[in-house]
């Protein structure tokens, strides 16, 4: 059975910490970008935005970023690569970025989305926002801004729900094999 990590007021509640500490860190919003990795990043950089925007009175710029091509497995894969859509309709330079994504894994992602990233200018800083992350690191990345750190096994799965796509706010920990009801 699915372990439920947090709830859909828990991620809201985590949300608001994470908006406060970005905040905090960069003494404001100015110069200030968020940057959603897709698909669930996405999601998360839109909600962060709206909860700096509720506490300074001022948005900061959102963008979205594809990282497929930018993958060091794309050769190893079977399937042709599903490419989404990268609008970052804002200059980065001299910005400070704050890449999102819903889980921190190995690290492998937000390699490539730092690469991605430098293709569109040269920021100030990177840092990085993730809401939940899992450990098993495979390259030496660490995030800024943290939900919750959770141990995980290395077989074991993080699933995000998302209200965006029609569901409940969800983060649960599915064992090697197992599914959730939605995904049967």
């Amino acid at each position: 059975m699915p372990a439920e990590i947090l709830n859909q007021k828990e991620i809201s509640r985590v949300i608001t910490r994470m908006a406060h500490e970005i905040l905090e860190r960069n003494k404001g919003s100015k110069d200030l970008c968020l940057v959603g990795i897709h698909r669930g990043g996405v999601y998360l950089a839109g909600r962060l935005a709206e909860k700096i925007e509720t506490i300074e009175g001022e948005r900061p710029p959102v963008g979205t970023l594809d990282i497929t091509l930018y993958r060091d497995d794309i050769s190893l894969r079977k399937d042709p690569p599903v490419i989404k859509e990268t609008d970052i309709p804002f200059s980065l330079n001299n910005m400070k970025v704050v890449l999102v994504d819903d889980v921190l894994f190995t690290g492998r992602t937000i390699r490539a989305a730092m690469d991605a990233v430098m293709d569109f200018g040269r920021p100030a800083r990177i840092q990085l926002a993730a809401l939940i992350d899992r450990g098993h690191r495979e390259l030496p990345i660490k995030a800024d801004y943290v939900g919750k750190n959770i141990s995980t096994a290395r077989k074991e799965n993080v699933k995000v729900y998302y209200t965006e796509e029609e569901q409940t706010d969800l983060v649960m920990l599915l064992k090697e094999g197992e599914q959730t009801e939605e995904d049967i």
